[in-house]
Order: structure tokens, then sequence, then C-alpha cells
């Protein structure tokens, strides 16, 4: 049998008809070296779409020496490390990017400040769509307030002549309750309100019963006739983020460690504490008679969540803001739990300001809660925890942003009933009693100057700790079910004509281009010409190797190493495979015929290459630990991800390779490992140009081995932050992702302990992929080989 077909018959045949490409490829392991076989099928694969360039990308023509025309090429000097100066360059590409998406966000917005009604008509659709990225997507239940003590701890926490102070619970959503004390005026009540203390303080202190210093916010409302619910928030500490059960644990602040399970669902940490906030304004306008004056007021994170709620919800009447509001371009640098998916395209804080107007909004200036980072881990905690931190802006900043928002309500029928409160000197560590005051007075409650007597707390023991324990539990469980009863959620979503594999191609095409919209994040299109250049690095007896560099957009290029067999004959076209490495490597493992790489992968793109492949090993980018995954960070606010960049990279290392005359452009290959073999899923589902896809050491149930606590390689207990996707649960998992390749031909590899899943989870996923295929006819386009090994490239299926 020949090495490979030696020239160009023609496109991909489809229907009954096939092509079947012999190829011998060798895999060695650390004993010996072993000849194999690995067929690959193609079929019903339209001619490469990618136009060719008006202007040749290769110098030279079809009759040349292959290798003389690469010779020509305009010659690669760099120097130094390439991967380095690849992450480099994606950040600045991001950072302008991100610029140009901020900048435009004034198109994203119709404000209609004719009237009152016209402008909340108006601002709507962005008012719900800030609900959703937050993650506020379940329905509440119906509002219930209870008493919650026991013998040692009674409801009943402290009173004087003036209030009365009590524990609490409310119902939220199934299963989940907020926590906290309801301060209760023993005269009149004139207003309501709940008051958010920020993340690392508890409720009491807000009521003036545990070492307050500063304004006692809760306490000093209700000496004025308020009501005021103040609810616990999960808490910056570490101490309960792990599973008991498995013995696992990390570092992760508590809201980290519900952010990553919420993420994936479309929840959030943020979304889950407003449905809290939002359920007491539920039992607030539940109680009948004359409605009062409700307002939601916060400190530091508190301040967030009142902001938000403000802009959620119209039925609040005044918004406190300390210790939280300004400039917002720095987001990426932020504890990761703020992360917002695409909150920046449309909302800054003064877009989100205009929100709340006509209603008040009281912004004071206060020092913002200092985090230099997350928890230090300790002995029995793995330090996985994302990079972030809090600062207090300049006064100058938050001033700049506060005016941004009167400018971007400028012409209204009424003047914006906003206030910027700040004291002199620096700024304080808590709200302030001005602030106070100005709510109370955009409350329309006079305020009285009664004498603060002491309040003593008649619980034995308070257990804080285990009333944060409880909140966590109740998040997490409820962010668990939310991705295991995702599978209906998506069979209802990812729905296709499986009538013929024409139909089932063109029925999808919308979610591709959701997925690629929605949860990738799609960049304009690659804006450079590829302008190859190439050194010459490998001269093997089989194949030589060329390093080549291809622009993609400003500071963004690709990187690889291309492969050409030394039979390669002038006028031939050979197929393509593109090999992608691992997380944290590089292209030339896959070439190496010694050491860790090359019992990872079998120098597959040599051996490829040596059995009459042309094969081309690109870079992806994810060295560099916190560096390369700080990208994600940048990108997720506008919109896009690290996969947003990669697809760019690999539109344009399609567009080259299928402008080489020796390259059959109906025939380029993926096959990847590991971060390779999410790649190998991921890419050739967004373009079709590849004709085929094999993953190896990657697929499984993805979105449950991303959130569960059960596991102990779950990406819960792994420091990569950044493979959260927004959303994905509900739209696709990698079944959902190999039905956008099909009916091109798709194969899975899965050692038997390989640690990157169960076993039985790949199973699971792959059965719904067999069945796909199955009913379209072309059973004989999909394989899924088990082998006994560990995560490494097997080649024999």
């Amino acid at each position: 049998m020949d090495k490979v077909a030696r020239s160009r018959s023609g496109p991909c045949q489809s229907g009954g008809q096939q092509k079947k490409l012999g190829l011998k490829l060798g895999v060695h392991n650390r004993r010996r070296a072993r000849l194999i076989w690995l067929w690959v099928v193609f079929y019903g694969v339209a001619v490469c779409s990618l136009s060719r360039s008006e202007t040749p990308l290769l110098a030279g023509n079809t009759e040349s020496e292959p290798r003389d025309a690469l010779e020509r090429l305009p010659p690669l000097d760099w120097t130094g490390d390439l991967s380095a100066r690849m992450i480099d360059g994606i950040h600045r590409f991001i950072d302008r990017y991100a610029a140009e998406v901020i900048a435009g966000r004034a198109g994203r917005w119709s404000r209609d400040l004719t009237s009152v009604d016209t402008y909340r008509r108006s601002v709507a659709p962005q008012r719900k769509e800030l609900a959703r990225i937050l993650g506020l997507v379940d329905k509440r239940l119906e509002p219930e307030m209870e008493f919650f003590g026991t013998l040692e701890n009674p409801a009943r926490v402290a009173e004087s002549e003036t209030l009365v102070v009590d524990q609490v619970r409310w119902s939220v959503l199934e299963e989940v309750w907020g926590e906290g004390l309801l301060i209760t005026p023993r005269g009149r009540i004139r207003g309501r309100a709940v008051v958010l203390p920020d993340a690392d303080q508890v409720p009491e202190q807000m009521a003036d019963l545990s070492g307050t210093t500063g304004t006692p916010l809760g306490r000093l409302l209700a000496e004025n006739g308020v009501q005021v619910v103040i609810p616990t928030l999960i808490s910056r500490d570490s101490q309960f983020s792990g599973n008991p059960g498995i013995d696992r644990w990390t570092n992760q602040p508590h809201r980290e460690w519900i952010y990553r399970q919420a993420f994936q669902s479309g929840r959030h940490i943020i979304g889950y504490e407003l449905q809290k906030i939002i359920s007491v304004i539920d039992w607030f306008s539940s109680h009948e008679g004359v409605a009062l004056p409700l307002s939601v007021a916060g400190y530091g994170e508190g301040g967030l969540l009142a902001f938000y709620a403000g802009a959620i919800d119209e039925r609040i009447d005044s918004v406190l803001v300390s210790g939280y509001f300004g400039p917002r371009e720095r987001l990426w640098e932020e504890p990761v739990y703020r992360n917002v998916w695409a909150l920046q395209k449309t909302f800054g804080d003064a877009e989100i300001a205009t929100l709340i107007f006509p209603r008040s909004l009281i912004v004071d200036y206060s020092q913002v809660p200092p985090v230099d980072g997350p928890p230090p881990a300790t002995n029995s905690q793995r330090n996985i925890a994302a990079p972030g931190k809090l600062w207090t802006p300049s006064l100058q900043e938050v001033r700049s942003e506060f005016q941004r928002a009167l400018d971007l309500l400028d012409g209204a029928e009424i003047e914006p009933k906003f206030r910027f409160v700040h004291s002199s000197g620096d700024p304080e560590p808590n709200p302030s009693r001005v602030a106070a005051f100005e709510l109370l007075e955009s409350m329309q409650i006079e305020t009285r100057n009664q004498a603060r007597t002491p309040l003593v707390d008649v619980r034995r023991t308070p257990d804080f700790e285990r009333r944060q324990l409880r909140q966590i539990k109740q998040l997490s469980e409820h962010a668990q079910r939310q991705v295991l009863f995702a599978d209906r959620i998506r069979d209802a979503f990812f729905q296709g004509d499986r009538s013929s594999p024409e139909q089932w191609k063109e029925s999808t095409r919308k979610f591709r281009d959701y997925y690629w919209d929605e949860i990738v994040g799609r960049l304009p299109q690659p804006s450079l010409s590829p302008s190859p250049r190439a050194r010459k690095v490998y001269d093997e007896p089989g194949w030589v190797g060329y390093e080549v560099i291809l622009d993609v957009w400003p500071d963004v290029y690709a990187w690889g190493i291309l492969a050409l067999p030394r039979d390669l004959r002038p006028g031939e076209q050979r197929p393509v495979v593109v090999c992608q490495h691992g997380h944290d490597g590089l292209p030339e493992e896959l070439v190496a015929q010694e050491g860790r790489a090359f019992e990872i992968y079998g120098a597959l793109a040599a051996r490829l290459a040596g059995e009459g492949f042309i094969t081309f090993s690109p870079h992806n980018p994810t060295r560099g630990g916190n560096h390369f995954r700080t990208i994600e960070r940048k990108a997720n606010p506008v919109q896009a991800s690290l996969f947003s960049v990669i697809t760019g990279q690999h539109q344009q290392i399609l567009r080259w390779l299928s402008s080489l005359p020796f390259v059959d452009s109906s025939r380029i290959a993926f096959y990847g490992l590991s971060w390779g073999g999410r790649t190998a899923i991921r890419v050739p589902a967004l373009l079709e140009d590849y004709c085929l896809s094999i993953t190896s050491g990657d697929f499984n149930h993805w979105n449950r081995k991303l959130i569960t606590v059960d596991y102990t390689n779950s990406y819960m207990y792994s420091e990569a932050f950044e493979t959260y996707e927004f959303n994905l649960a509900n739209t696709f998992d990698h079944s959902e992702l190999a039905g956008l390749i099909a009916p091109r031909p798709f194969m899975v590899e899965s050692g038997y302990y390989d640690a990157v899943a169960w076993i039985e989870w790949v199973g699971y996923e792959y059965a719904q992929v067999k069945r796909l295929y199955d009913e379209l006819g072309v059973s004989d386009r999909t394989r899924l080989e088990f082998f006994p090994g560990p995560h490494r490239i097997n080649g024999v299926g």
C-alpha cells in the first residue's frame, strides 16, 4: 500500500463513496518501538471554503521543489522565548480590543430621555441583559421570613427601648435560604431597607453588636424608624472551600469557590446574593397597607450588591453605595468572583448608575476593603486560588465616573437625584454618617438625634462559622444540581435535522454561530496577511522541518513547525495533519525523539511526516501560569476568551496551509492531546475547513468535570481558573461540540489510567456522539478508542 495518496484526485467523496488513507505510524514507549497502522477515513467534506490569497503566500510554483520554495520565504530571525513573546503580544492585542469595545458602549444604548416612562422602556433591554449576565435566571420562591434560633442561640438577639434585633432566615430558591438579622423599630415603621455589610463583615457589625467601628448603618437607620434586614454574605475566607468527603481543600475564597461552580451554568455568586436581596424586597413589598420607601445600602462587596440590586429592581427607591463605585476598566485585576461575562461591552459603573435613574443614588467615597490576594494556603489546602486584589481608587477617579453618569443623563426631563458624598482627608473604612443621613433624606424620613444605648447580644454562643457554612453548602448544592440536570436543557436547545448529513450541517449552523458568539466570543477576522517567515530547524532522514511564523492581528501571530516528507515531489499534493500539544507545551515536543515529551506524544508529528504526511505543529498559548490565564480575565468582560484568539490563529493557519501548492486543502486534519485535545474539539467545531478531528486525553462529561466537588481531579481543585465558560452547561458539552463537527470524521482516544476524567464519563458522553453518527447514517466516521495507558497519544485505532 502506498504511504499516502500521491496526488490530489479532487475533493473528498460524499454519499456512499469513500477514500481510505493508509498511514503507517510508529509509536514508541520507554521499552521498545512498535510499528502500527492508523486508518483515517475521509468522507463528505466540502472543498475548503477559505479563499486563496490574491497574492502568493509562498514563493515558488507547483512545479518547484517544495523545500526550496519554503527556503525562499523571508527568513525568520526572531530569537528568545517565542512562547512568552506570543503571550505578551496577545495581552497587548486584548488590551486594545477591550478599549475599542468599551469606547463603543454608547452604540449599545438608545436612551429616550423625553419622559420617565419612555426612559424606563428604552433601557429595559439593558436592565434585562444585566440581570442575565449576573446570573439572575432562577424563579424565586414566595417570600417567607422566619425567626430562626435554638435554645442556646434564640431568635431574639438583642433589644432596647427603641428597637429589637432578631435572627431570621427567608426562602429564596429551592433549598436556598437567606440568613441574617432583622432590626425592627418599636414605634411606627417609616421605611424599609436592606443593609449589606462587606464580605469580610458579619451582619452583627452593621447592627452595632459585634465590634463595630465607624457607622453601624443598620442600627442608625433603625433608630430613625426604618425596618432593616442585614443578610449574611459569602465571605472571602477559605475555611470551607473544599470537600471533607474526599479530604480535598483549597485556598479559594468562599466567593471564588461558589463562583466557579455557578459560572458554568449561567449563574454567579453575585447573582445568588442578589436573589437573596431581591427576596427581601419581595417580602417587604408583600406587606399590606401604605407603601413605604424601600432602600438598599451596602459597603464594599455589599456596596457592589446594593448597586446592582438598585439597577435591576425598580421597586427600590434609594440606593447607597459605599466603598465600591468607580472606574471598572481594571476589572480583570479584581478577584475572579467579580468576573462577569460581557459586562464591559455594555456597562461601566456610570452606565449601571443610569439604570437607577430616576430613583435616588448616593455614592459614598470611602475606603474599599483592601484585598492583596487570596488567603494564603494552609498545610491542608492546595494553593490554587486565582490572583486578584481590591484597592481604593482616587477621589478624582470616582468623581469622574460619577460625573460620567450625570453626563449620560444630560437632557433628562427631571434632574437626577444622584448625590456624591466624601469627607475631607483620607477615605474612611466604613460608610459615613453623612451618607446615611443622605439616604434617610432620600427616603423622606426626618432624622432623629437619639442616643445610642448599648445593645447586648443575649445569645450564648453566636456561631458565625456555622451560619457561613450553611450558606456556602446551600449555594454549592444548588449550583451542582444545575449542571447535573443540564443535560435535559441541552437536549432541548441542541436540535437539528438528522434526516441526512447535509440537512444536519445546515440545520445546526445556527448553533455554531451561537457557540462562537455567546460562549467563545467572536473576534474580528484576522486583519493581517499571513506574511510567512521560516527557518529550517530539522533535517531528518525522512523529513525536513521549518519553524514558521504567521501574522494574525497586530501583536498576534501563529507559530509552529511545518514538517515536509522528503519524498514530496513537485506538483504533488498531500494531506496535512495539524498536531496540537497540551498545556505548558511547545511545538518541538511533537517531534521530540526522546525524553518526557516523547513518552507523551510519541513524536507524533515526526512519525506522520516520516510516513508521508505533511504536519504542522502550532503553539497553543498556554504557558506561563497566571500570565496566560489572565488573558481570559481581560477578555471575558468584553465577551471574548483565550479561545477567541486561538480560533483566529487557526483561521490564519488554515488560510496559509490551503495556499501551499503541495497541500491538499480539502484534507487538513486535526489531532491534539490534553489542552490540544480541548482545542481539537473546539476549533474544528467552529472552523469547517478541518476535515476531521481526533481528540486525545480530554473528551469527557466536561461540565461535570469542571464543577464537581466529589472528584479529586475536578477543575475545582485546579489552578486553571480560566477554564470556566459562562453558561456552557445549558448549551454545549463535548457531545454537542462533536455534533458541530459531524458529519465530518471524529475520533476520541482515552486511556484507562488517564486522570483527566473517570472513564465512565468518557463513555457516557461519547454514547451521544455515536447515536448521532448512527442516525445520520455515517456510523463509520466516528470511533472511541479506550486503551490501557495514561495521559498520552495512543495513535493505534
